[in-house]
């Protein structure tokens, strides 16, 4: 699951290497991702993982942990 997401954030952010990414980064902190990054990274994961990621749920998404452990428990 883990290494699905990491190259799904790193395709659509456009990081060379997805394996320096870890459950910590911080999409916004770490990988400069605005909002409209943000945004694509999540309706790439919604197409992926054939789920409805809500906004409010989205918001408080901050690392690929956090994307991880949502998916986990929303697949």
């Amino acid at each position: 699951m883990f290494e699905k997401i990491k190259t799904i954030i790193a395709d659509q952010l456009g990081i060379d290497n997805a394996d320096e990414l870890t459950l910590e980064t911080s999409l916004k902190e770490d990988l400069d991702a605005d909002s409209l990054d943000a945004v694509e990274v999540i309706m790439a994961l919604e197409d992926e993982f054939g789920i409805e990621i809500p906004d409010e749920d989205a918001e408080n998404m901050k690392t690929i942990g956090d994307i991880c452990h949502y998916i986990e428990e929303n697949k």
